[in-house]
């Protein structure tokens, strides 16, 4: 059944996805996932593990990565809406640094691959939002690191009002640009 339609974006590897809809009186369905379709259009990957998450409106999760077991991540969003950004952190690549950020909603149904090598965050727009993501590798705590959400050397340009809620986890994140000379070593 299939039928997706796989946008490029700037960044080598990241890719929008966007499954068909199909839909009737009784409600609808959707494919997620295929892994043939996928492989065709360059995301050629084994996912291993599957995260799903709820949050209430103003959360801001991120921007998180693992350092030596890095994870690609197909990430929709199940009920509400978030602002989901990915940042490039991948040596030698033309965007270094860089952010790209979309909408993804309940509403429309698009999901975003994320490869390995950047780091990822999402800001909840949504009175709650359920977000689930599949992931190439496994999760390992000792190996997570990230970088603060709102680095001026980033310069994401979040759609919040007022403060964003963020753990303190997250707050304790180093900078991009620490974050860049502890990745050189």
């Amino acid at each position: 059944m299939g039928e997706f339609r796989f946008t490029k974006t700037d960044f080598d590897g990241l890719i929008i996805v966007e499954p068909a809809l199909y839909g009737d009186e009784r409600g609808f369905f959707m494919e997620t996932y295929n892994e043939r379709d996928f492989r065709a259009n360059g995301i050629d990957v084994g996912f291993v593990q599957d995260n799903h998450s709820k949050s209430k409106k103003g959360v801001l999760r991120g921007m998180h990565f693992q350092v030596n077991n890095p994870q690609g991540k197909l990430v929709r969003v199940l009920s509400g809406e978030v602002y989901d950004v990915a940042v490039d952190l991948r040596k030698g690549s033309p965007t270094l640094g860089k952010w790209f950020g979309l909408t993804l909603s309940s509403e429309n149904r698009s999901q975003l691959y994320v490869p390995e090598g950047f780091a990822h965050g999402f800001y909840v727009l949504s009175e709650f939002a359920e977000f689930a993501y599949k992931c190439t590798r496994f999760y390992e705590l000792s190996d997570e690191l990230g970088v603060r959400y709102d680095d001026p050397l980033l310069a994401i340009e979040w759609p919040y009002e007022g403060d964003p809620i963020v753990s303190k986890k997250d707050l304790a994140l180093p900078s991009l640009h620490a974050v860049m000379e502890s990745l050189r070593q």
